[in-house]
């Protein structure tokens, strides 16, 4: 075992299989890196880590669009609006495809067309044994459906087929939140509860970060589609509450994905703080929620609230058709402060996670894509029972010496 992880960057999938079976062979943990945004990406003690990013074809054939497992969601979004297709997909360029897929995918069509994985119709992949299959609704099936949300337990994949929609242009809306936050939110609650699947809404609250994320509150909405008097009508009663103010309005979907980066962090930079808190798929954002989270963001600080809507499109999947758990939550949450040295004490750090740990108390299931940190404890919340023993079926038959545990892990 090395003391710094060996990088690798195979450029075809036969030498990604060759590249797993010399990990068996040297007794080296993998580390599957694409896009860079999860903790396994930059924390690597060790091992072999495998990078994806020269598997980043994209090919689009009618409707169906082939993808390179080490592909981001900026470079599909380029690709797929000349085509006038479009894929429910992360909110950030430099988001990979095969991460946010492999995790579910809450992305900004998700009221419209569901999750990215249930977009998700055939794969490559590469097994622990260091052979290269595909799996479809025909072939391989059980190993589609442990991959539409249950994360890279099972192997590498190497290209992932999906079927795109047709999408002309959407309407986008911005809206600074000056006023009473509570107010906003039960109003977009309210709001949401009959909207059509055409729209879907993101709450954030933060402070002064960068300036992709501008400090304080903020309401964004898409409509799938370019109506922007649908979108304006819709989101009228939030528009109308003292204090909002209209800040945005762009017509790109691409343009939309685009202006969202990351801030890329170089060698020398510092390591990102601490995170106090979590994430929570919610069966109803009610007012006891709303108040425990404005509550949370005006106790902290160096605190962030976000929020987006779901149902529509999402709800509309069994929820025995993939393994992502509480398709009848309508909203997902997420509430922390960061852990920034010299800025918070002990009796802080301890109020924030049991301010959480009140929050978190009423939601259904944990989204995994947004839980950043390796705890085999938190890994039955993220599934249902039922899926979870499904989930590890198909371990046992693809991957039975766990070789692929660099994860939210489940265990054969």
């Amino acid at each position: 075992m090395t003391n710094s992880p060996l990088t690798v960057v195979p450029a075809t999938p036969e030498d990604v299989a060759a590249l797993v079976r010399r990990a068996q062979q040297e007794a080296l943990t993998i580390t599957v890196v694409s896009g860079g945004h999860g903790p396994w990406s930059r924390d690597v003690p060790d091992g072999m880590r495998i990078d994806l990013t020269e598997l980043a074809d994209i090919r689009v054939e009618g409707a169906t669009v082939h993808i390179g497992g080490g592909a981001t969601w900026g470079a599909v979004a380029t690709a797929l609006t000349d085509a006038g297709l479009a894929i429910s997909s992360g909110d950030t360029a430099s988001v990979g495809v095969g991460g946010l897929t492999l995790g579910g995918g809450i992305g900004w069509m998700v009221r419209s067309w569901g999750l990215a994985a249930d977009q998700l119709i055939g794969v490559q992949l590469v097994t622990a044994a260091g052979e290269i299959v595909e799996a479809t609704a025909d072939e391989n099936a059980e190993l589609l459906w442990a991959l539409k949300g249950g994360g890279g337990n099972f192997g590498i994949v190497t290209r992932f087929d999906f079927a795109a929609h047709h999408l002309s242009g959407i309407a986008y809306g911005e809206y600074v939140i000056g006023g009473d936050a509570a107010a906003v939110l039960r109003t977009t609650r309210d709001l949401m509860r009959t909207a059509p699947r055409e729209l879907t809404v993101t709450y954030m609250d933060v402070p002064a970060m960068d300036p992709s994320a501008p400090a304080g509150a903020r309401l964004a909405a898409v409509w799938a589609g370019d109506d922007a008097d649908a979108l304006r009508t819709s989101l009228a009663p939030v528009a109308a509450l003292e204090g909002t103010e209209a800040a945005v309005t762009t017509p790109a979907y691409r343009e939309i994905l685009l202006e969202m980066p990351v801030p890329e962090a170089g060698e020398d930079a510092a390591a990102p703080p601490g995170f106090l808190g979590g994430n929570g798929l919610f069966a109803e954002l009610d007012d006891d929620l709303i108040d425990r989270l404005v509550a949370f963001r005006g106790a902290y600080p160096a605190s962030v609230v976000f929020l987006r809507s779901l149902g529509g499109a999402f709800a509309d999947v069994p929820q025995e058709t993939t393994p992502f758990p509480a398709r009848s939550a309508t909203w997902f949450v997420m509430a922390g402060g960061f852990d920034i040295p010299g800025m918070i004490d002990d009796d802080t750090r301890a109020a924030i996670l049991a301010h959480w740990r009140e929050i978190e108390s009423g939601r259904l299931a944990e989204y995994g894509n947004f839980a950043d940190t390796e705890r085999p404890a938190a890994v039955p919340g993220m599934f249902s029972t039922e899926a979870l023993k499904r989930l590890r079926a198909v371990k046992a038959e693809w991957d039975p010496h766990n070789v692929f545990r660099r994860n939210h892990n489940i265990v054969a």
